[in-house]
């Protein structure tokens, strides 16, 4: 009688559960459509069978037939699983809108059923990085940081000639009684050793001095005692007395004061030279450097960025040198500075046309180096030159295979001559080029040498 009744129960319990579904369904069929409440139906089903087997009191007959039910069960969760989703109606609103094409379903690929398995995507891994030598790494630091497109020096070097005519028709018509020379652009634009925007192009503003009127004396004979630099003094004063020389107001105790005619041609190019005039019509943007000590004009063109330096310029005591009107302090102010750069340049041309070896491309890659370093920068390129000149006159091989050694021996020397603060000039081994730096700005530079030569890989 138990058993009766307890059967009893479980059929009402199902009545009533069965109507619930029943009333689902007829709802879900209104609200989802027909394909909907298939899907509904049957989830509803797989779980109504996993309740009445977990609320049921097990007997010998559901015993036998549990694994069969436990089979069924399964097999209703994965038809659940592979019925496809279907997309809900859109509303009435929105029924006028182009409907977009169904996705394609990516339980069944395209082809025939009995296309055999699908073998899952392999996942793409990563190549391993490669372990470049620095040699490699400093071939590559060359490729993308010092190469300059020759395109961009065909442009810069019309660009300074251009600015080089308009400069010396204003100085011809602003000083008609001062006899300056042809303005001729040149420096390492023009000689391939240009990295980038680091190096000016020069400027050279040549004075013509009567012969026979004018002498140089050696720095090192004057009372400032510099050998770096030349005075120009004024002679025959006994037959050509004061004044009938056009330069001879820019004497100062008898000599040529260089300081007087940079400030001359500073103001000159600051308050009197129409620069936007200029720019216009070369179709670029110039502007003097005023906060600077040397006369430098910045150049902005569409395609680059330029920088001109202005340098008035003497004759030297041998053919082809060239002395500089340049800021200098002290007593060596009116003095005229030594430039080293043309024979520097003639100089590492010759050595590498020699053994066609790379030292003009180690001193571009010192220049590059150094000139985006936070400390470097204040080698300059005049020191970096005299450091290849000695490597390059002491060393034999200068093939391309060797120009990370040398690199590396180029640190070396650099910072063995901090130690001795002593960096004699190849041209003149009475002056020392690190002279002008300071004992602290010594001593950074050394320890970023140091830290260089123990990681060179993070100097590029």
């Amino acid at each position: 009688m138990a058993e009766f009744s307890q059967n009893r129960s479980k059929r009402r319990d199902g009545e009533v559960l069965g109507g619930a579904v029943d009333f689902l369904l007829a709802n879900a069929r209104l609200v989802l459509g027909v394909g909907g409440a298939a899907v509904l139906g049957i989830a509803t089903l797989a779980v109504k069978r996993l309740i009445d087997r977990a609320t049921t009191p097990r007997d010998e007959d559901d015993a036998k037939g549990d694994a069969p039910c436990l089979e069924d069960s399964w097999q209703d969760l994965s038809l659940l699983k592979a019925t496809p989703r279907l997309q809900p109606r859109p509303p009435p609103a929105a029924l006028s809108q182009p409907v977009p094409p169904p996705a394609p379903s990516l339980s069944a690929p395209e082809g025939s059923a009995d296309a055999g398995p699908q073998t899952s995507p392999q996942l793409s891994l990563p190549a391993p990085p490669l372990c470049l030598t620095f040699q490699e790494k400093l071939l590559a630091f060359e490729r993308d940081h010092v190469t300059v497109p020759g395109a961009h020096v065909s442009l810069a070097k019309q660009l300074a000639g251009d600015i080089a005519l308009e400069l010396q028709a204003y100085l011809r018509n602003k000083f008609p009684d001062l006899p300056f020379g042809a303005l001729v652009p040149g420096g390492p634009l023009y000689e391939g050793l240009q990295v980038g925007t680091a190096d000016p192009v020069r400027l050279l503003v040549p004075l013509a001095l009567e012969p026979g009127l004018w002498s140089l004396v050696a720095g090192s004979d004057t009372v400032a005692q510099d050998p770096r630099c030349w005075a120009v003094r004024r002679t025959q004063l006994e037959f050509r007395p004061r004044g009938s020389s056009p330069w001879d107001r820019f004497l100062v105790g008898g000599y040529l004061s260089s300081r007087v005619l940079l400030e001359l041609l500073r103001k000159a190019l600051i308050a009197s030279v129409n620069w936007p005039a200029i720019g216009s019509l070369l179709g670029c943007l110039i502007r003097p450097r005023v906060a600077s000590d040397e006369l430098l004009l910045e150049v902005q063109h569409e395609c680059l960025e330029l920088t001109v330096a202005v340098l008035l310029a003497v004759a030297g005591a041998q053919d082809g040198d060239l002395l500089l009107a340049w800021p200098l302090e002290g007593l060596a102010g009116n003095l005229w500075l030594q430039d080293w750069y043309p024979a520097e340049a003639a100089r590492l041309r010759a050595l590498d046309e020699q053994d066609a070896g790379t030292r003009r491309r180690l001193l571009l890659l010192l220049c590059a180096v150094c000139h985006s370093h936070s400390a470097l920068w204040r080698l300059g390129r005049d020191r970096l030159a005299q450091v290849v000149l000695h490597l390059g006159e002491q060393e034999a091989d200068w093939a391309e295979e060797a120009l990370g050694e040398h690199f590396l021996q180029a640190l070396e020397l650099l910072l063995s001559s901090l130690e001795q603060a002593s960096l004699p000039s190849h041209f003149n081994r009475g002056v020392n080029l690190l002279d002008g730096l300071r004992e602290e700005e010594i001593d950074d530079l050394g320890f970023a040498l140091y830290r260089g030569l123990q990681a060179p890989e993070g100097l590029l």
